[in-house]
C-alpha cells in the first residue's frame, strides 16, 4: 500500500467510526477537480459538508487542490482538511459535532 493509501485507510476508519457519510470521487479527466473525500454529517437538524485531502506524510496539496479548498471555504463556508497521517484534528472536529448534536438533539417527526 502506498503511503497516501495508508493515510486514506486511516481517514476511512475515523469516518466510519463516527458514522460519517462520505464518497471519494474518481477523476477521469472530466468535470471539476476536487479533494479525495467529500463528506456530510448531521449537524442539529441540518447537514454539514466538509472535505478532506489525503497526502503522504510531509506532502502539500497541489495548487489545484488548494484552490478547491479555498473556494469551498469562501463560497460554502465548508470545513476542509489536509491530512498527511495525523487524524487528530479530524477526530476533534467530529467529536465537537457529536457533542453539538447531543446538546441540541431535536425531536423530529417524519
Amino acid at each position: 500500500m502506498t503511503p497516501e493509501g495508508k493515510v486514506k485507510k486511516e481517514i476511512k476508519r475515523v469516518l466510519d467510526a463516527f458514522g460519517v457519510y462520505y464518497f471519494m470521487p474518481v477523476q477521469m479527466g472530466l468535470g471539476a477537480a476536487g479533494l479525495d473525500f467529500h463528506c456530510a454529517m448531521r449537524f442539529g437538524d441540518h447537514a454539514l459538508a466538509f472535505f478532506i485531502e489525503a497526502k503522504k506524510p510531509g506532502a502539500e496539496p497541489t495548487t489545484r487542490q488548494a484552490n478547491f479548498a479555498d473556494d469551498r471555504r469562501k463560497q460554502q463556508a465548508a470545513r476542509t482538511f489536509v491530512i498527511d497521517g495525523d487524524v487528530s484534528e479530524l477526530v476533534e472536529f467530529l467529536e465537537r459535532m457529536e457533542e453539538y448534536n447531543e446538546r441540541h438533539r431535536l425531536s423530529v417527526t417524519y
